[in-house]
Protein backbone atom coordinates (compact mmCIF):
# COMPACT_ATOMS: atom_id res chain seq x y z
CA UNK A 1 0.00 0.00 0.00
CA UNK A 2 1.82 3.62 -0.53
CA UNK A 3 2.34 5.57 2.54
CA UNK A 4 -0.07 8.51 3.35
CA UNK A 5 1.64 11.62 2.44
CA UNK A 6 2.09 14.08 5.16
CA UNK A 7 3.70 17.47 5.13
CA UNK A 8 4.43 19.05 8.77
CA UNK A 9 4.56 23.09 8.76
CA UNK A 10 6.47 24.03 12.09
CA UNK A 11 8.73 26.80 12.56
CA UNK A 12 10.06 24.55 15.44
CA UNK A 13 13.17 22.92 14.25
CA UNK A 14 13.20 20.34 17.11
CA UNK A 15 9.13 19.41 17.06
CA UNK A 16 9.91 18.65 13.10
CA UNK A 17 12.65 16.26 13.64
CA UNK A 18 10.73 14.40 16.02
CA UNK A 19 7.63 14.23 13.95
CA UNK A 20 9.46 13.84 11.23
CA UNK A 21 10.90 10.12 12.90
CA UNK A 22 7.97 9.66 14.75
CA UNK A 23 5.59 9.55 11.66
CA UNK A 24 8.11 8.09 9.73
CA UNK A 25 8.28 4.66 11.94
CA UNK A 26 4.34 4.87 11.76
CA UNK A 27 3.87 4.12 8.41
CA UNK A 28 3.59 7.86 6.90
CA UNK A 29 6.01 9.19 4.24
CA UNK A 30 6.70 12.52 5.78
CA UNK A 31 8.09 15.80 4.66
CA UNK A 32 8.61 19.31 6.87
CA UNK A 33 8.60 22.91 6.18
CA UNK A 34 9.53 25.82 8.42
CA UNK A 35 6.61 28.44 6.76
CA UNK A 36 3.35 28.80 4.14
CA UNK A 37 5.62 29.35 1.33
CA UNK A 38 7.95 26.47 1.46
CA UNK A 39 4.80 24.15 2.09
CA UNK A 40 3.18 26.01 -1.02
CA UNK A 41 6.10 25.00 -2.66
CA UNK A 42 5.68 21.45 -1.99
CA UNK A 43 2.48 21.15 -2.45
CA UNK A 44 3.06 22.28 -6.09
CA UNK A 45 5.89 20.05 -6.85
CA UNK A 46 3.90 16.55 -4.70
CA UNK A 47 0.34 16.70 -2.99
CA UNK A 48 0.00 15.34 0.24
CA UNK A 49 -2.82 13.60 1.50
CA UNK A 50 -2.77 15.32 4.70
CA UNK A 51 -0.80 18.77 6.09
CA UNK A 52 -0.07 19.02 10.00
CA UNK A 53 -0.21 22.82 10.93
CA UNK A 54 1.15 24.71 13.30
CA UNK A 55 -1.29 27.66 14.14
CA UNK A 56 1.37 30.11 15.99
CA UNK A 57 4.06 30.66 13.58
CA UNK A 58 6.04 34.11 12.93
CA UNK A 59 4.85 36.35 9.39
CA UNK A 60 1.93 34.08 8.35
CA UNK A 61 0.47 32.17 10.92
CA UNK A 62 -1.27 29.24 10.58
CA UNK A 63 -4.76 30.70 10.23
CA UNK A 64 -3.38 32.89 7.20
CA UNK A 65 -2.18 29.52 5.46
CA UNK A 66 -5.17 27.67 6.37
CA UNK A 67 -7.38 30.61 4.73
CA UNK A 68 -5.36 31.18 1.82
CA UNK A 69 -4.89 27.24 0.70
CA UNK A 70 -8.56 27.38 1.13
CA UNK A 71 -9.29 30.29 -0.99
CA UNK A 72 -7.10 29.18 -3.47
CA UNK A 73 -9.34 25.77 -3.80
CA UNK A 74 -7.06 23.79 -1.96
CA UNK A 75 -8.77 20.91 0.54
CA UNK A 76 -6.14 19.04 0.90
CA UNK A 77 -6.82 18.08 4.99
CA UNK A 78 -5.48 20.11 7.62
CA UNK A 79 -5.08 19.23 11.09
CA UNK A 80 -3.97 22.74 13.28
CA UNK A 81 -1.23 22.39 16.25
CA UNK A 82 -1.74 25.32 18.52
CA UNK A 83 0.42 26.12 21.84
CA UNK A 84 -2.33 27.44 23.34
CA UNK A 85 -5.32 26.16 25.34
CA UNK A 86 -7.85 28.72 24.34
CA UNK A 87 -11.36 27.34 22.89
CA UNK A 88 -11.78 30.11 20.43
CA UNK A 89 -8.22 29.26 18.86
CA UNK A 90 -9.99 25.76 17.82
CA UNK A 91 -13.36 27.99 16.57
CA UNK A 92 -11.24 29.75 14.29
CA UNK A 93 -8.82 27.26 12.69
CA UNK A 94 -12.24 25.31 12.17
CA UNK A 95 -14.01 28.48 10.58
CA UNK A 96 -10.95 28.75 8.30
CA UNK A 97 -11.23 25.32 6.85
CA UNK A 98 -9.10 22.93 9.18
CA UNK A 99 -10.69 19.55 9.18
CA UNK A 100 -9.47 19.09 13.18
CA UNK A 101 -7.50 20.62 16.19
CA UNK A 102 -4.83 19.33 18.64
CA UNK A 103 -3.30 21.62 21.61
CA UNK A 104 0.27 21.64 22.52
CA UNK A 105 1.59 19.80 24.25
CA UNK A 106 0.06 16.45 22.91
CA UNK A 107 1.40 12.93 22.62
CA UNK A 108 2.88 11.58 19.21
CA UNK A 109 0.45 8.66 19.41
CA UNK A 110 -2.45 11.12 19.71
CA UNK A 111 -1.16 12.81 16.32
CA UNK A 112 -0.90 9.82 14.96
CA UNK A 113 -4.71 9.13 15.90
CA UNK A 114 -5.92 12.05 14.86
CA UNK A 115 -3.75 11.58 11.39
CA UNK A 116 -5.32 8.17 10.82
CA UNK A 117 -8.72 9.35 11.40
CA UNK A 118 -8.68 11.63 8.84
CA UNK A 119 -6.80 9.87 6.26
CA UNK A 120 -10.25 7.18 6.87
CA UNK A 121 -12.51 10.11 5.88
CA UNK A 122 -10.63 10.11 2.78
CA UNK A 123 -9.55 6.69 2.22
CA UNK A 124 -11.49 6.84 -1.36
CA UNK A 125 -9.71 9.39 -2.83
CA UNK A 126 -7.53 8.10 -5.31
CA UNK A 127 -3.07 9.28 -4.93
CA UNK A 128 -1.34 8.73 -8.31
CA UNK A 129 2.08 9.31 -9.68
CA UNK A 130 4.15 9.93 -12.96
CA UNK A 131 4.34 6.14 -13.59
CA UNK A 132 0.62 5.26 -12.78
CA UNK A 133 -1.94 3.86 -15.19
CA UNK A 134 -5.31 5.27 -14.07
CA UNK A 135 -8.81 4.04 -15.38
CA UNK A 136 -12.45 6.19 -15.34
CA UNK A 137 -15.16 4.65 -17.22
CA UNK A 138 -14.03 3.13 -20.39
CA UNK A 139 -11.17 5.48 -20.51
CA UNK A 140 -7.44 4.55 -19.51
CA UNK A 141 -5.14 7.26 -19.04
CA UNK A 142 -1.50 6.12 -19.14
CA UNK A 143 0.68 8.66 -17.34
CA UNK A 144 4.05 7.04 -18.55
CA UNK A 145 3.35 6.68 -21.96
CA UNK A 146 0.98 10.11 -22.32
CA UNK A 147 -2.09 8.10 -24.00
CA UNK A 148 -5.34 8.35 -22.87
CA UNK A 149 -6.98 5.26 -24.83
CA UNK A 150 -10.93 4.63 -24.97
CA UNK A 151 -11.67 0.92 -24.96
CA UNK A 152 -8.54 0.57 -26.31
CA UNK A 153 -8.39 3.18 -28.69
CA UNK A 154 -6.49 6.47 -28.50
CA UNK A 155 -7.74 9.68 -27.61
CA UNK A 156 -6.27 12.83 -29.47
CA UNK A 157 -5.12 15.08 -26.95
CA UNK A 158 -3.20 18.14 -27.27
CA UNK A 159 -0.46 18.19 -24.86
CA UNK A 160 -2.29 20.80 -23.27
CA UNK A 161 -5.06 19.08 -22.62
CA UNK A 162 -3.48 15.94 -21.45
CA UNK A 163 -1.48 18.14 -19.07
CA UNK A 164 -4.32 18.84 -17.46
CA UNK A 165 -6.20 15.77 -17.77
CA UNK A 166 -3.05 14.43 -15.62
CA UNK A 167 -3.13 17.08 -13.00
CA UNK A 168 -6.85 16.54 -12.52
CA UNK A 169 -5.88 12.56 -12.16
CA UNK A 170 -2.95 13.60 -9.66
CA UNK A 171 -5.60 14.78 -7.28
CA UNK A 172 -8.82 12.81 -8.90
CA UNK A 173 -11.53 13.28 -6.14
CA UNK A 174 -10.54 16.24 -4.93
CA UNK A 175 -11.38 19.59 -6.86
CA UNK A 176 -8.40 21.68 -8.45
CA UNK A 177 -8.95 25.40 -8.42
CA UNK A 178 -8.13 27.27 -11.79
CA UNK A 179 -4.81 28.79 -10.56
CA UNK A 180 -3.66 25.32 -9.10
CA UNK A 181 -4.58 23.38 -12.49
CA UNK A 182 -2.25 26.54 -14.08
CA UNK A 183 0.38 25.63 -11.67
CA UNK A 184 0.41 22.13 -11.92
CA UNK A 185 -0.56 21.06 -15.64
CA UNK A 186 1.40 24.08 -17.23
CA UNK A 187 3.74 25.61 -14.28
CA UNK A 188 3.39 28.97 -12.38
CA UNK A 189 5.22 31.02 -15.37
CA UNK A 190 2.40 30.53 -17.82
CA UNK A 191 0.67 32.90 -19.50
CA UNK A 192 -2.88 31.03 -18.87
CA UNK A 193 -5.83 33.18 -17.66
CA UNK A 194 -8.66 31.31 -15.51
CA UNK A 195 -10.66 31.60 -18.85
CA UNK A 196 -8.14 29.85 -20.85
CA UNK A 197 -8.20 26.68 -18.21
CA UNK A 198 -12.19 26.91 -18.69
CA UNK A 199 -11.67 26.78 -22.46
CA UNK A 200 -9.34 23.92 -22.07
CA UNK A 201 -12.13 21.69 -19.70
CA UNK A 202 -14.52 22.42 -22.55
CA UNK A 203 -12.47 20.73 -25.16
CA UNK A 204 -11.97 17.81 -22.88
CA UNK A 205 -15.35 17.62 -22.24
CA UNK A 206 -15.77 16.92 -26.17
CA UNK A 207 -13.02 14.55 -26.67
CA UNK A 208 -14.39 12.32 -23.54
CA UNK A 209 -17.83 12.60 -24.69
CA UNK A 210 -18.76 14.16 -21.60
CA UNK A 211 -22.03 15.80 -22.14
CA UNK A 212 -21.39 19.46 -21.01
CA UNK A 213 -24.38 19.86 -18.98
CA UNK A 214 -24.20 17.20 -17.02
CA UNK A 215 -20.82 15.70 -16.99
CA UNK A 216 -19.57 12.16 -15.90
CA UNK A 217 -16.02 12.25 -15.50
CA UNK A 218 -14.84 16.20 -15.15
CA UNK A 219 -17.33 17.89 -13.06
CA UNK A 220 -17.75 21.43 -12.04
CA UNK A 221 -17.29 22.08 -8.07
CA UNK A 222 -18.60 25.79 -7.85
CA UNK A 223 -16.86 27.92 -6.29
CA UNK A 224 -13.54 26.29 -6.34
CA UNK A 225 -13.01 24.61 -9.63
CA UNK A 226 -12.69 20.93 -11.26
CA UNK A 227 -12.68 17.46 -10.42
CA UNK A 228 -12.11 14.33 -12.18
CA UNK A 229 -14.44 11.41 -10.43
CA UNK A 230 -15.08 7.54 -10.88
CA UNK A 231 -11.38 7.16 -11.32
CA UNK A 232 -9.29 4.22 -9.92
CA UNK A 233 -5.73 2.99 -10.13
CA UNK A 234 -5.45 0.02 -12.41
Amino acid sequence: MTQPRIIVVDDDAELRTLLHRFLGEHGFAVRTVADGKALSQQLVRNPADAIVLDLMMPGEDGLAVCRRLRAGGDLTPILMLTAKGDPMDRILGLEMGADDYLAKPFTPRELVARLSAILRRTVGQTRIDRDSRLTFGPFILDLAAMVLARDGVPVALSSREFAILSALAASAGRPLSRAQLIDRALGRDADVTDRAIDVQIVRLRKALGDDPADPAWIKTVWGVGYMLTGAELC
